[in-house]
């Protein structure tokens, strides 16, 4: 009921939006940054600067205690209730690098990994194998055929693919065979029907193709979902939405909410501000931007290189800031903290400049003064909403 009442409040002027998301922003004390997070250690004077004279709070990503993967978070952050609107990552994936997705396509991401010899996963990213060997072993893999089905596998970035299952009476009952840590075995298929014969018979096939290699000598699948459409931003909130983001995951999810999405040369942050900037001179009004490598040094627990990811981010800042948005957003779409080295239920800290603003409760950007800032502690879904009333764009509500 709130979210329709948001859509049908929705208005358009000329104001411009930046949704800012440091990929796993968010973490936890860690003993030696003296019980600082590695926002709290960074440098970051831009963001602070924002912080002086915006207002901060926390996100809780889908709901108290409930740690999130990717799709969904971003999901949230787009004004979409991440519970209603579920999506897999195979499609997130396959939508990511342009795969042309069929109503009832199954799709699953695919990370290649190492098993040692008694097949326990030793490292579940096969050492973040280059995008160019993923190239080499998607296409070892095109044989694979399996009756009743066509086949699609697509490379995706570094240790990432997806496979693509189309036919009729396909469902995503199948659950992830990645375990999810190290030290374990690949989880068997389960499912029921067409569906758990076609992954089942693909994950054998695929395994006997990879299993003298080294270091990627197998595949574990995740996220399996079917395709289906989407009502899009500009529908719901009528939103000129374009999404710069390096990562085909996250550019497929903001293209399942109907963003535009934008090339960016060179594929680094330099890049991601050109591409901003085209897309504000071509009329689009939101841009939603991605920055991933703070979430790798999460996962990987590298306290300093998460310091240095959201430096780097920082000082990228200013030239996302010249562009002219009326409305700035900075958070992440989940925490990943380096202790834990997973996504988490933590609160992410959410940062917002521009518009009327409860200004002056906060002097930094960071975990300590977001849990004390102006905004609070609210859903994700809730920040949308913020910014459009922060940019003009939402009417008054009743006489």
């Amino acid at each position: 009921m709130y979210r329709d009442l948001v859509e049908k409040l929705a208005q358009k002027n000329d104001s411009r939006i930046l949704l800012a998301v440091i990929d796993g922003l968010g973490d936890i004390s860690i003993e030696e940054l003296g019980g600082r997070t590695p926002l709290e250690a960074a440098k970051t004077p831009e963001m602070d600067r924002l912080a002086i004279g915006g207002a901060l709070g926390l996100h809780i990503p889908i709901a108290r205690g409930i740690t999130p993967g990717s799709g969904p978070a971003h999901l949230g952050l787009f004004g979409y209730d991440p519970v209603r609107y579920q999506v897999g990552r195979g499609v997130l994936a396959a939508l990511g690098v342009g795969f042309k997705l069929q109503h009832g396509d199954l799709a699953a991401r695919i990370n290649f990994c190492t098993l040692d010899d008694s097949g326990v996963v030793t490292d579940r990213r096969a050492g973040r194998i280059s995008t160019e060997k993923c190239v080499e072993l998607v296409e070892m893999l095109t044989d694979v055929q399996i009756d009743g089905v066509e086949t699609f596998v697509i490379p995706v970035k570094q240790h990432r693919a997806c496979v693509v299952f189309r036919g009729n009476g396909l469902i995503d009952d199948i659950e992830d065979t990645d375990p999810g840590l190290v030290g374990h075995k690949p989880v068997p298929v389960t499912g029921s029907g067409k569906s758990y014969r076609v992954v089942r018979e693909f994950q054998e096939k695929a395994g006997e193709i990879l299993a003298d290699l080294d270091p990627a000598n197998f595949l574990l699948l995740r996220g399996f979902s079917l395709h289906k459409e989407f009502p899009s931003i500009e529908e719901r909130y009528g939103l000129r939405a374009a999404a710069v983001a390096l990562y085909p995951m996250y550019r497929g999810v903001a293209g399942l909410v109907g963003m535009d999405i934008i090339k960016c040369s060179p594929e680094d942050i330099t890049g991601q501000n050109r591409a901003a900037k085209k897309a504000l001179s071509g009329g689009h009004n939101f841009i939603f931007l991605h920055h991933k490598p703070a979430d790798s040094a999460g996962e990987d627990g590298n306290v300093q290189a998460k310091i240095r990811a959201i430096e780097e981010f920082d000082r990228a800042l200013p030239a996302f800031i010249d562009l002219g948005f009326d409305v700035i957003c900075i958070t992440g779409d989940h925490s990943t903290p380096c202790p834990m080295k997973l996504h988490s239920w933590h609160p992410v800290p959410v940062l917002i400049h521009g518009g009327p603003q409860r200004s002056g409760y906060s002097s930094e950007f960071s975990e300590r003064q977001a849990c004390t800032g102006a905004l609070g502690s609210f859903l994700s879904t809730d920040i949308l909403p913020l910014l459009l009333a922060a940019a003009g764009k939402l009417a008054k509500f009743g006489a």
